[in-house]
């Protein structure tokens, strides 16, 4: 009797989780309970479309959790994929209600707007969908550079620019965040490859690391204090990431300040990587969980291989971000998130980021003008529109608008024998897929869509019939990518040979009798145009932007959207013009490569990659060294044309101010970007020719209104890093601020006295 008495008032007596109350649930804890809660719920792993977890029955199909703790009243928290939506299952068992998601524009979408407003607006609406979910964080954004156009996880990331994709990424996660969701940005870091992604080591000098690979997520951190980070898979400098204490620790957080916590990608107990490093490096919580990982922080801290204070260190930052979630305050979720609502944001975001590359007049569309009733629609994606990339940035839809239904939707109906061929193709290409596909490659890609195309459609007779049938033709050009896999040059950058013989063919058959033609791509990524550009009278590029991706392209057509959209990354003439291409994976010989790993060599490009065009990445490299390119970054054409003038740059204390006044001078209502580029006095680093260090957007201009942008940034933001000092230095002299619609093309310059600065770092990420 007297022991239940003693137990019930010691349960009575164990503390449950507050924010206030945080050291004394610490205190505590077990050792055991303290393991748990640094391993994720997950007692098995089977891939990205699975249940997984001890847990995971909260939420069908989320990524994963963290472990529920009752009697210290510490919930179970729920992760999901993204970042262009929650990736959760469409459907479960024993219901008949739906749990799609809203697939929002993927991330080179995002970006392209140059709108840090409009990103907010998306990340809000995706922190409410995660939280009407039962979700807490959803995992991304991506902030990996495009370093080279072959990634095949190009897609879910913002640009080339380092500046740029932190700005993007911070107005994401100060969206999400601001409804009471986490984020976790990824992948932390130098995650540039998708070939043998687990385990290259990507060899990269401290200062290109510094400027280019972290500069994105130092801005996040400092502008939107992301809940959480994920730790990449592979290694940097020969640790891999997710054990990496320079990273993670010196950088990430003494450098930087980071409060939140890190978690590793989803790949549990890994071959060379103790998890008991990986809690001293600074990784929070380890995913997607194994029991055999907190049987080893319990045995490495009793055997004293690993300190009990890194141990608690780590546990406080779980508990602190614990107190923040969904989960923790009992938010009362529906699972009914206002789908349609935001759809429409879906709708004008990815018209605000989709490009228009070429127009000789053709567009906007007027209809009673130029008699635009009925299109000839040519390429599967027409009717198959891509909204996304594939692998975990996947998002589960409840429905994609495709072209004809955008066109229909505008009054503008397609051509119906076309239309006919290519529906029963695909529903005939789509029944193969399935089963032709290997039940474990979760990732594999379409292949209907973008590369074969139903002969009949494309020969000379049909084309002729279209003709005469359509007052203009539109050819969709699509590309699909996702995790898992880089892309080829032959199939993927380049048109294969009988997607460039059909614009050829189409274009010389519609342009006979005074008809236009159009070229939509929807890519995620850059492909190759410099072949065949010339010959149709438009091309738009409109990435995979979302489900509602036929009605935002309908909205550019017709001119209800003034296209503002600007490239985030350049669009070289070919693919191996990056001067990373020299160091970067191509199409693996495994023969050869098993020959060199059975004497001893390591692969190049596999099992490590050399960075040795070190900051010479996009345009950096092309501007410097003037090489020319299809299109260069920060380009984008309009309906409308400004004008640039008044160009001023002020210093007050450590802030600089660039304004500039924009003019509409056109016709036609539009918005502008203002990208300012800072060309740096010599020093003793070498450095490009300039630098993206600022831009703006215009609100809506009306024919000849005007506004005047003013952007800022500070003065330490002008800095290269110093390698030899472990030091940010900004040189002392005049700096020119050039301010232009894109990087080729300066419209107006200021000039500024800047003094001198060093800002002292740790010294990490020495090469080994």
């Amino acid at each position: 009797m007297a022991t239940c008495i003693a137990m019930t008032m010691n349960a009575q007596n164990v503390p449950q989780l507050r924010a206030d109350n945080i050291d004394e649930v610490l205190a505590a804890m077990t050792l055991e309970e303290k393991a748990k809660l640094l391993v994720g719920g997950a007692n098995n792993f089977f891939g990205a479309n699975a249940v997984v977890g001890g847990e995971a029955d909260l939420v069908a199909g989320a990524a994963g959790t963290t472990a529920a703790i009752p009697r210290l009243g510490i919930p179970a928290t729920v992760l999901t994929d993204g970042p262009a939506g929650v990736r959760i299952n469409p459907t479960r068992e024993g219901t008949t209600q739906t749990y799609y998601a809203t697939g929002f524009p993927i991330g080179t979408c995002l970006a392209a707007t140059w709108n840090t407003d409009l990103v907010r607006q998306v990340g809000e609406a995706i922190g409410d969908e995660t939280k009407e979910y039962r979700c807490d964080v959803i995992l991304g954004p991506g902030m990996n550079l495009h370093r080279n156009p072959l990634c095949g996880r190009n897609f879910e990331y913002y640009s080339e620019d380092p500046l740029l994709t932190g700005k993007i990424a911070a107005a994401y996660i100060n969206g999400v965040q601001s409804q009471g969701a986490g984020v976790s940005a990824k992948h932390f870091a130098v995650n540039s490859q998708e070939t043998n992604r687990t385990s290259v080591d990507e060899i990269v000098s401290p200062r290109a690391a510094r400027e280019l690979y972290l500069r994105g997520f130092e801005i996040a951190v400092r502008e939107s204090n992301p809940w959480t980070f994920m730790a990449s898979y592979n290694k940097v400098n020969g640790l891999y990431s997710m054990g990496n204490h320079d990273l993670l620790t010196k950088i990430l957080r003494d450098d930087w300040g980071y409060q939140g916590i890190v978690m590793t990608d989803w790949i549990g107990i890994r071959e060379g990587l103790l998890t008991t490093d990986e809690v001293h490096a600074g990784n929070d919580l380890m995913e997607p969980g194994q029991p055999q990982q907190s049987e080893e922080i319990v045995k490495g801290v009793k055997e004293g291989r690993l300190s009990l204070a890194d141990v608690d260190r780590n546990v406080r930052r779980m508990l602190e971000y614990i107190v923040k979630t969904p989960s923790f305050h009992h938010f009362p979720y529906t699972n009914k998130p206002d789908l349609k609502a935001h759809a429409q944001i879906t709708r004008q975001t990815a018209s605000e980021g989709i490009v228009l590359l070429k127009n000789n007049g053709t567009l906007p569309w007027n209809r009673d003008a130029k008699s635009i009733n009925t299109v000839a629609l040519f390429g599967e994606n027409s009717y198959e529109f891509f909204s996304g990339g594939t692998g975990s940035g996947c998002v589960h839809t409840p429905y994609v608008v495709d072209m004809v239904e955008g066109l229909r939707n505008v009054g503008i109906s397609s051509s119906p024998v076309l239309t006919d061929i290519y529906r029963k193709y695909l529903e005939f290409a789509k029944v193969k897929f399935q089963a032709d596909r290997h039940p474990a490659k979760w990732y594999q890609r379409e292949e209907f869509g973008q590369q074969k195309y139903p002969e009949i459609a494309i020969s000379p007779i049909c084309i002729n019939n279209e003709v005469k049938a359509a007052d203009a033709a539109i050819i969709t050009i699509g590309r699909q990518a996702g995790e898992g896999v880089d892309r080829d040059i032959e199939s993927e950058f380049n048109l294969t040979a009988d997607e460039r013989q059909m614009i050829f063919d189409v274009c010389n058959a519609f342009h006979a009798e005074g008809k236009p033609v159009i070229v939509v791509i929807n890519s995620g990524s850059v492909i190759e145009t410099a072949s065949w550009r010339d010959y149709p009278d438009a091309v738009i590029c409109a990435w995979q932007p979302g489900e509602e991706g036929g009605n935002s392209v309908a909205d550019i057509l017709t001119g209800k959207v003034n296209p503002s959209g600007r490239l985030t990354m350049t669009w070289p003439v070919a693919a191996t013009d990056h001067l990373s291409s020299k160091n970067y994976p191509g199409q693996i010989d495994f023969y050869s490569y098993n020959e060199a790993k059975a004497n001893g060599h390591r692969v190049a490009n596999y099992d490590y990659t050399d960075h040795a065009e070190d900051i010479y990445v996009g345009y950096r490299y092309f501007d410097t060294f003037g090489r020319d390119v299809a299109y260069p970054f920060g380009y984008g054409l309009s309906y409308t044309t400004f004008d640039f003038s008044k160009p001023s740059v002020v210093a007050k204390g450590e802030q600089i101010t660039v304004s500039v006044t924009i003019r509409n001078t056109g016709k036609v209502a539009g918005k502008e970007v203002a990208q300012v580029y800072v060309k740096a006095p010599k020093g003793n680093l070498e450095k490009p020719a300039k630098e993206l260090k600022a831009f703006g957007k215009t609100r809506e201009l009306q024919p000849g209104e005007s506004q005047t942008l003013t952007m800022t940034l500070q003065r330490r933001d002008l800095a290269s890093y110093d390698e030899s000092q472990s030091a940010w230095v900004v040189d002392g002299g005049t700096y020119d601020f050039c301010i232009g619609a894109n990087v080729d093309d300066i419209r107006a310059t200021a000039r500024l006295a800047v003094k001198p600065l060093v800002e002292k770092t740790s010294t990490a990420l020495l090469k080994q």
